[in-house]
């Protein structure tokens, strides 16, 4: 089993940044990638940004040139750095970590709220 916890979010203003983290724990040999998803108001949850072990990153379109998630030389954790934040990027930001054979197919974390408002 592997335990999640985002960490990073906060309010900031338009055309601000910020860098979320995602700390994995437990079994993290078993990680085969990390996702950043967010979920606003009324909305689905929706895919940001992943990498796998191997280093390959995907991006929404709604984010691409603006948010990178990387990761440290341990794999752990896993950043997502925001930069030119806009207002639709107000969301809570979960992170989940896949894993082969685990439920809903990975671990959640509970989620950091990211507000951009002036």
């Amino acid at each position: 089993q592997v335990h999640v916890v985002e960490s990073g979010g906060g309010l900031v203003q338009p055309g601000g940044s910020l860098r979320l983290s995602c700390a994995a724990s437990g079994s993290i040999f078993s990680i085969l990638a990390v996702g950043w998803y967010r979920q606003a108001p009324g909305n689905l949850r929706d895919l940001v940004a992943s990498i796998s072990n191997d280093g390959r990153t995907d991006y929404a379109d709604s984010v691409k040139g603006r948010f990178t998630i990387s990761r440290d030389n341990a794999k752990n954790p896993v950043y997502l750095q925001m930069n030119s934040l806009r207002p639709e990027d107000t969301a809570v930001y979960y992170c989940k970590a896949l894993v082969a054979g685990a439920p809903q197919g990975g671990y959640w974390g509970q989620g950091t709220q990211v507000t951009v408002s002036s």
